[in-house]
């Protein structure tokens, strides 16, 4: 990411600011990685430590499904009825000790406030529009964006429309592919989007009213909560490097070939252990003997998972919108029979798609069977 400061921030760090009356605000360094990460420093009107209560909460994950045969799965999200806030819509349906990942499907907005003691989010929006409200400001959201929430980061969701998220909660930081940035962090030429294409937040509005205010905190495998003697949204200024931000799935540039170029040219995020992928409309390689279709191939060292998102989905037959397909690590998968003689000659391909790739194995969550499509793994057989 690249500095950004908003509000009212002295001229020096850890140095006197004081209000009309003399009083000081409290500046609050948050960083990563001990004081060597990334880092911002805000500005509170009042002590950000200033907890009347904090209770333990229940715990939020379901269970994981016992082992099965490894196999190729499908998992239907539509038909998912679960719905509420932003926190309270999630159903979990895979994950590991670096991520979680599932969906939520949005119809009001938060009453609690929230943030994730374990890692940064990603919200992926599938669909709708709204507002996100955090210590840092607001900033809008719309169809196709990733919001990207660093760990520690308090936050509310609030939809103007009804809101289906992909989320991610990582254990690590989500940042973009290093091999797109300079020795000095700026994005390089050949990456597929600038930092044009970033949106931090747009407003900063303080709130410094004292009160009871409920914060969820999510760490330990536990929700946490605390509740404040002052709004959590204090904050009369900030900088650093260390913020929400905000990118659209339609200002990924895609990179194209002659011949069939391999998902790494799709890359757009990096955690501890996986990626993030977008597929988006884009010419098909223009070799004459061209097969636009991906080859069979084996993720030796990695789970493949893909949420589709909309589009005519080339290799795949039986997928809708908000499936999810998982191609598990020690076996071979790859387009469906027909698939690959009928891509020969086609020109381009209007889909958008985000995948996720983990360098540890996903396991399942008992909820997702409910949703799941038996008979995938042997859809290239008709068996």
């Amino acid at each position: 990411m690249f500095y950004r400061q908003m509000g009212k921030i002295p001229r020096k760090r850890h140095t006197v600011f004081r209000k009309n009356d003399e009083t000081l605000y409290r500046e609050q360094v948050m960083g990563t990685k001990g004081f060597s990460g990334t880092q911002s420093i805000l500005y509170h009107e009042h002590m950000p430590t200033e907890v009347v209560r904090a209770e333990k909460v229940i715990p939020f994950l379901p269970e994981y499904e016992e082992q099965g045969a490894l196999r190729h799965r499908h998992f239907f999200t539509p038909e998912i009825k679960k719905t509420g806030d932003a926190l309270g819509a999630r159903e979990y349906l895979m994950g590991n000790s670096d991520l979680l990942i599932g969906t939520a499907n949005v119809n009001r907005s938060m009453e609690a406030y929230y943030r994730n003691g374990d890692g940064d989010e990603m919200l992926f929006i599938h669909y709708g529009s709204g507002k996100l409200e955090t210590m840092f400001g607001s900033l809008t959201y719309r169809r196709g964006d990733y919001l990207i929430i660093p760990i520690g980061t308090i936050y509310r969701l609030i939809p103007e429309s009804e809101t289906k998220i992909l989320f991610i909660e990582s254990s690590s930081q989500l940042t973009t592919p290093r091999r797109y940035r300079n020795e000095y962090g700026q994005l390089l030429e050949h990456s597929p989007f600038c930092e044009r294409d970033l949106r931090g937040p747009e407003t900063l509005e303080t709130y410094s009213e004292k009160g009871e205010f409920e914060v969820l905190t999510k760490t330990r495998g536990f929700l946490h909560q605390h509740i404040l003697g002052h709004h959590p949204f204090d904050v009369v200024g900030w900088d650093g490097y260390l913020y929400p931000w905000a990118f659209n799935i339609e200002d990924f540039e895609p990179i194209t070939g002659r011949i069939h170029q391999p998902p790494p040219v799709h890359q757009t995020f990096e955690g501890h252990n996986f990626v993030v992928c977008s597929f988006v409309p884009r010419l098909y390689d223009y070799h004459p003997d061209a097969i636009p279709a991906p080859y069979f191939h084996s993720n030796v060292n990695s789970d493949e998972m893909l949420y589709y998102v909309e589009g005519n989905f080339m290799s795949r037959k039986g997928i809708k919108e908000g499936s999810i397909s998982l191609h598990p690590s020690g076996i071979p998968h790859g387009p469906h029979p027909g698939k690959t003689e009928a891509s020969i000659g086609k020109k381009e391909t209007l889909e958008h798609a985000v995948m996720i790739d983990t360098f540890r194995p996903l396991h399942i969550f008992k909820p997702a069977g409910e949703i799941e499509d038996k008979g995938y793994m042997y859809s290239w057989t008709g068996g």
